[in-house]
Formats: C-alpha cells, sequence, structure tokens
C-alpha cells in the first residue's frame, strides 16, 4: 500500500465527552482494514446518515468511525489483483458506517468483496446521486420482477414519493416500462414529480382507506418507503399476484392488517434490505442503474450539494423533514 496519508474526514465519536461528530484530520493508516485504498469524490445524504450524525438513531455499532454509507473515487492502492491503482469504484452499505469507517472521509479503505467497478454509463457523481437510495429502488424493482411484477399487472404506487428514495424510485419504475402513481404530503412538488414520469400524484393527506380486508384492486403493486398505516392501507389495494416491496418504517414499524390479501390474491410482501444484498445481486443492480434502468432525471433529483463542513446543517434539516431529492455530498477532488 501507499505511505500514510493525512486527510479530512466527518468522524463521529460516543465516549465520555459525549455523542459528537465533526470534521478532524486523521491518517489513513487509521482507516478499517481492507483491500482498496480509494480517494473518495462524492458521497451522500441519506436519513441513515443523519441518525448517525446525530446520535438520534443507533445505527453505528462501533466508535469512532467516519460517517456516510455511501462512497464513490478513484483506488490508490490495492492489495486485490481485480482493482488497479486508476480505477472507479463505488461502495453502498456494506457496513459502511456502522462497522467500518465511511464515505465522508477524503480517503477511504474499503473490503474488495463489497467494491463495485464504476459500470460503463456512470459517472462517479451520479452513481452518488443515486446511491443507497438508488440502489434501493432498484433493488426492489428487481425483487418484483423475480416474483412476477409486470407492467401489464397496473400501476406502481409510490409512496413517500417526494423524498430521495422515492423520486428516484418514480423515475427508475417509469424508465423500466411502468405506470407509476406518485404518494406524497408535499403537494407543491407534484409538478415535479410527473416530470420525473408520474402519470399520477396523489395527496397522502386526502387518501383515505376503507377498514374492510379487501377493497376494489387500484393498484398492480406498491413500491413503499413509508411503512405502517400507509402499508396496512395499499395491501387490500393490490391486484391478484401483485407485490408491494417495502425498504422504509417512516410510518412506523408496525402495521394492523389481514391474511385476506395473500390467502385471497396472492399479494406478496417483499422486504427491501439494500445494506447487505448479496454481491451478484449488487451487480446486477448497478448495471440495470447503468443502462436500462438509468433515471433520466438525476440533475433535477438531486437538488442540493453540499461539502463536509456543511454536513450538521443537512442533517438537522433532512430530521426535521425540511428536505426534497437528493442531497450529493462533494468530498475531494479527483
Amino acid at each position: 500500500m501507499t505511505a500514510p496519508i493525512d486527510f479530512r474526514a466527518f468522524r463521529i465519536h460516543n465516549d465520555a465527552a459525549g455523542y459528537r461528530g465533526g470534521i478532524e484530520t486523521m491518517n489513513t493508516e487509521a482507516l478499517s482494514a481492507g483491500e482498496v485504498l480509494v480517494k473518495v469524490a462524492y458521497s451522500s445524504v441519506n436519513y441513515k446518515d443523519a441518525l448517525a450524525g446525530t446520535g438520534k438513531g443507533k445505527i453505528l455499532r462501533q466508535y469512532p468511525l467516519n460517517g456516510g454509507i455511501d462512497a464513490a473515487g478513484v483506488v490508490v492502492a490495492s492489495t486485490d489483483p481485480h482493482f488497479k491503482e486508476g480505477d472507479n469504484v463505488l461502495c453502498t452499505g456494506s457496513g459502511l458506517s456502522e462497522t467500518r469507517d465511511g464515505g465522508y472521509g477524503e480517503y477511504i479503505r474499503l473490503a474488495s468483496s463489497w467494491t463495485i467497478h464504476l459500470p460503463q454509463g456512470l459517472s462517479l457523481r451520479e452513481s452518488m446521486i443515486l446511491g443507497t437510495a438508488g440502489f434501493t429502488a432498484a433493488l426492489g424493482l428487481l425483487r418484483m420482477q423475480d416474483n412476477h411484477q409486470k407492467p401489464a399487472l397496473g400501476p406502481i404506487a409510490v409512496t413517500g414519493a417526494s423524498g430521495g428514495v422515492g423520486m428516484l424510485a418514480i423515475d427508475i419504475f417509469s424508465r423500466a416500462g411502468y405506470e407509476v402513481h406518485a404518494i406524497s404530503g408535499k403537494a407543491a412538488e407534484f409538478d415535479m414529480l410527473r416530470d420525473l414520469g408520474a402519470s399520477e400524484c396523489i395527496d397522502r393527506h386526502q387518501l383515505t382507506f376503507s377498514s374492510k380486508p379487501m377493497d376494489s384492486a387500484r393498484f398492480g403493486g406498491a413500491f413503499d418507503n413509508v411503512g405502517g398505516a400507509m402499508l396496512a392501507g395499499l395491501l387490500p389495494l393490490i391486484v391478484p399476484y401483485g407485490n408491494i416491496a417495502n425498504c422504509g418504517n417512516a410510518g412506523g414499524i408496525a402495521f394492523d392488517s389481514t391474511v385476506m390479501p395473500f390467502i385471497i390474491r396472492g399479494v406478496s410482501l417483499l422486504g427491501i434490505a439494500s445494506a447487505g444484498t448479496a454481491r451478484d445481486q449488487r451487480d446486477q443492480v448497478w448495471q440495470h442503474l447503468a443502462s436500462d434502468w438509468k433515471p433520466r432525471h438525476l440533475d433535477r433529483i438531486a437538488t442540493r450539494e453540499v461539502t463536509l463542513e456543511q454536513l450538521p446543517d443537512v442533517f438537522d434539516r433532512m430530521l426535521a423533514g425540511d428536505s426534497f431529492g437528493r442531497t450529493l455530498v462533494r468530498v475531494g477532488n479527483v
């Protein structure tokens, strides 16, 4: 490996002095172990990053660590022959900012087993506009299609549609040939959601669900960021053999439903756990994101670009519900 390098990072501590995160200078020798040393160009801000950076969620399993569950950059050195100096690479999830240093540092050391060569068709910047959010949306589509979801079954409801995951899901599912109905509590953003590919926008505040265990089928399937009552309300509205892919719990971790949609219509509820996705599926998803599922409006979805120093303000705004689209983090020049 190369000689030790000093660099800046947004590092999170939890010790006798309390929980805190901020910019520090550290050395590459202090980074988590791994075969691939990367100079980071971009990261992104996900809800999980805001929880980790503020301590309002139990995300990190050890301390101190650099924040950021996403990273993209250029290989500086590698002990794995599959990665060479100058290769463009990315990594999402895979323990970043949980059990190992994440992407909020000018350098990161990655395990080669979770490092992805940047697919042809994506730039480093585009890969981090996508990041965990885009990967999660595309993984949801992959799992739904593996379970026989087809455009002919009807429109896909996307909940939490004005968030980063939801906006990318609209673009990805519509690019893949699906009609998309966006559900959001931010009616002022409906024009934007239509521009991304939603054929119909539904105001969450005006949406009412029946108390019946089964109701008239309205959606071919759903990509759900919300959980809770939203998930319970959607289940009776899915057509026979449609799928709901759930990846979030903004509306709560519990939901009250019945088995009727499952045993009468054959509806499937699919869990989307992006952080630990198997390598073969991970590669497959990124190839889709660089080609036939690549969102057409990435620059519009990236509504903000910030530096490491600006992260605390971004975290606070995101946790307060004052965020829209994706926030890109410019980490370094490569």
